[in-house]
């Protein structure tokens, strides 16, 4: 529907995280063994950028040049997964290289390396084999990334977001989507377990839909 949408004229831009990341390889590749195991289960680790990579409208285009360098040199990124897929596969699949630029690659435990970060060609897609999201949230986990500079970097990558959902013109009817919004439901602390999400929602009833 995305790329209908962004086929019609519509900025409807789209982020594949961890889980994200695995089902839009496989939707894009049309092939359900495309991934790979890898041991990148609770580690921080670096980005390294491909060769000669253009970082002109992606998310990395907004990040100050010494952050940019550091991506490269500290361990400022979350990762929290068990599958991906080498460059040598991503890019010896003809749907996924053509549909998809690499942008990043990570190396596992295993010194394994696997695709980090990509960018649609031709649409606002980014995918992420990393958690752009967790550095200024989540404090049950040591293996986050806390510091100010890996706090930078969620704080880049959610405004990229924001900057290209803004481009959207798709405006629900307020009324109808007032029902749906998260400040209906409050969250529950999980924090006194040492491990896994700091808060969480429960849901004990089928949610309203448009």
């Amino acid at each position: 529907k995305a790329l209908e949408r962004n086929d019609a004229g519509e900025h409807f831009p789209v982020y594949g995280i961890c889980l994200g990341f695995e089902l839009m390889s496989i939707i894009i590749s049309q092939n359900r063994d495309i991934l790979e195991r890898f041991d990148a289960e609770d580690n921080a680790s670096t980005l390294q950028f491909v060769d000669n990579v253009n970082i002109d409208g992606t998310l990395f285009q907004r990040f100050p040049p010494e952050l940019l360098k550091k991506l490269s040199t500290d361990c400022l990124v979350m990762q929290k997964h068990k599958y991906g897929i080498t460059p040598a596969n991503f890019q010896g699949n003809p749907a996924l290289s053509s549909f998809f630029e690499i942008l990043t690659t990570c190396i596992d435990e295993n010194s394994k390396t696997y695709v980090s970060t990509v960018k649609a060609k031709r649409y606002p897609i980014t995918g992420f084999q990393w958690h752009p999201e967790k550095n200024a949230f989540e404090w049950g986990s040591s293996a986050i990334p806390h510091s100010e500079d890996a706090i930078q970097v969620t704080q880049h990558a959610a405004s990229y977001l924001v900057s290209e959902a803004r481009k959207s013109l798709n405006r629900p009817p307020s009324k109808k989507v007032l029902s749906n919004l998260i400040y209906n439901y409050k969250p529950t602390y999980c924090g006194y377990a040492g491990r896994g999400y700091d808060e969480v929602y429960i849901f004990t009833q089928p949610r309203s839909r448009f």
